[in-house]
Order: C-alpha cells, then sequence, then structure tokens
C-alpha cells in the first residue's frame, strides 16, 4: 500500500472539508465507517425505501464531493455513498498496489456490502467507481449502473486537458480548478459550483492524484447493467466508449444529451433516475 496523501496536514484538511460539508447537508443522513478489504471505509446512508442505491465516486472524489447527485438519489429512495480507500476522503488513505488495483477494489466492494448487510444493491459507479463496481462478482450486486465507466477503455486525454490538468497540477488555485472543471463539463453547462472548485484546490494541493486505472477483469457475471456517458465526454467520448460497451459487457451506452464527464453534477436528478430504472 502506497499514501494517498503529501503530508499528515494535507490528510487533516482534506478530512476537515469533507466533515464540515457532510455536516452541513440538509438532508438527514448517517455516518459510519466499517471494515472491508482489510481497511476502513467510510458510508453514508440517505433516504428510505428500496432498491439500495450504492454511489461509487471517480477519481479524487467522494460523498461529501457529489451532494447534489446523493441529494437526488436519497430524493428517490434508500443511498449510500463510499468513500473509496486510496482516494481522497473519509476512507483510509491507503492506496492498494497499482498493479492489480482494480482486482483489489472488486473484492474490497464485495466485503463492504457484506459488512454494511446491503443484500441487493443497485450499484451506481462514475468513471474510477463504475470500474470498480465492474470488478466486484458479488451476489449482493442486482444491478449495476456504470456512468462514464472507466475499466471498459482507456481514457482518452486531449491537448485542451492536458493543459488544464498540468496548470492545476502545477499551481492549484480557484482559476486552475475551473479551467480544469470547465474541461469536463458540457460547453454549454454555467461555472462549476464554488464548493466543487474548492475541493478540487484542495486536492490539488494535498493529494497524490493518480491516472487511469487500466481495464477492470474480465467478467462473466449475469448482472443486469446500464451504462451511460455524456454527449460532451472529453475522457471517455461515446463514440470510443461505444464499441467497447457492446464488446466487453455486451450491452448499449445511452447517451445523456448535453452532459460532460461529470453528469452526475450537470444533472443529478436524471442521473438519479437511471439509477432507479427510470431512463434518461
Amino acid at each position: 500500500m502506497t499514501q494517498l496523501y503529501r503530508s499528515r496536514t494535507g490528510r487533516s484538511v482534506i478530512r476537515y472539508w469533507c466533515t464540515n460539508r457532510l455536516a452541513a447537508w440538509t438532508t438527514p443522513h448517517t455516518r459510519t465507517t466499517v471494515s472491508a478489504g482489510g481497511t476502513g471505509t467510510h458510508a453514508v446512508t440517505a433516504g428510505s425505501g428500496s432498491p439500495t442505491v450504492v454511489f461509487l465516486p471517480g477519481t479524487n472524489m467522494n460523498a461529501a464531493a457529489s451532494l447534489p447527485l446523493l441529494t437526488a438519489l436519497a430524493h428517490r429512495g434508500r443511498t449510500v455513498a463510499l468513500d473509496l480507500p486510496g482516494q481522497p476522503g473519509l476512507s483510509s488513505s491507503e492506496r492498494p498496489p497499482s498493479p492489480a488495483r482494480l482486482a483489489w477494489y472488486g473484492t474490497w466492494l464485495t466485503d463492504a456490502l457484506e459488512a454494511l448487510d446491503i443484500r441487493s444493491a443497485v450499484v451506481l459507479g462514475h468513471s474510477l467507481g463504475a470500474a470498480v463496481a465492474l470488478s466486484s462478482g458479488s451476489p449482493r450486486i442486482g444491478r449495476r449502473v456504470l456512468l462514464a465507466p472507466a475499466g471498459v477503455t482507456r481514457l482518452r486525454t486531449t491537448p485542451r486537458v492536458l493543459a488544464a490538468s498540468a496548470a492545476w497540477f502545477l499551481a492549484p488555485g480557484d482559476a486552475s480548478s475551473t479551467r480544469l472543471l470547465r474541461t469536463m463539463l458540457a460547453p454549454a453547462s454555467g461555472p462549476p459550483r464554488t464548493e466543487l472548485a474548492q475541493w478540487m484546490t484542495l486536492a490539488g494541493r494535498h493529494v497524490h492524484t493518480t491516472a487511469d486505472p487500466g481495464l477492470a477483469p474480465p467478467t462473466t457475471s449475469r448482472v443486469p447493467t446500464a451504462v451511460a456517458a455524456g454527449e460532451h465526454d472529453t475522457f471517455l467520448p461515446p463514440h470510443r466508449l461505444a464499441p467497447a460497451v457492446r464488446r466487453r459487457l455486451g450491452t448499449h451506452l445511452e447517451i445523456l444529451p448535453e452532459a460532460g464527464h461529470l453528469a452526475g453534477e450537470e444533472y443529478p436528478a436524471r442521473v438519479a433516475a437511471l439509477a432507479h430504472g427510470s431512463g434518461v
């Protein structure tokens, strides 16, 4: 295991921001930490009713940075958001070894569903979270909803994304974080949410970010799987993602109009409807 944060102070800053954002969240919720994959896993639970939607965020994201989507999900039913170990948030800061990272995450998710006693989960994964969902063979997963899934094909990096990423990496601040987030949003989207830009600045300053997780392990699972991506996703454009989804998962790609890579941020109600089987 390798460490996630650049310093102990950075770890404290990240945890303080996440804790405060969750404390200020007006949707009734509970927080707990369980052991999964031999490491501490933070879970936020909100809403009631079935099915239980388990949300797995993407790279550098967590429950506290995803509150618009979690609010929309909790409005429809019971929602459990897990911070991925090895990503900034309130779970363990230890990172799984990179050669078998997704296989480790698959085992972790299987353990987490058991530790939380979730018996029939709809697992909603975004980007890295979707790759994790694909990597678990848990019988407790009744359905998977993969949003802009990594693990199916390699992420694309355009010159615009490279330039914005380099500026954010070298000098994380309001301007560089906003510029990077704009590459993840659709062209017609407004400016990124202030709290999200603040979060990206903290992540840039205090976190050793990870790259493309690679391809998820081959699966023979027959779990019903829905896959969706934003029309303007820069990292996983639909024209590249759709053939990989057909080839690897044997299903079609739903395209979310006027959305980018962060569709859950741009259109939380639409993604929540997709998680509950109501289409796009």
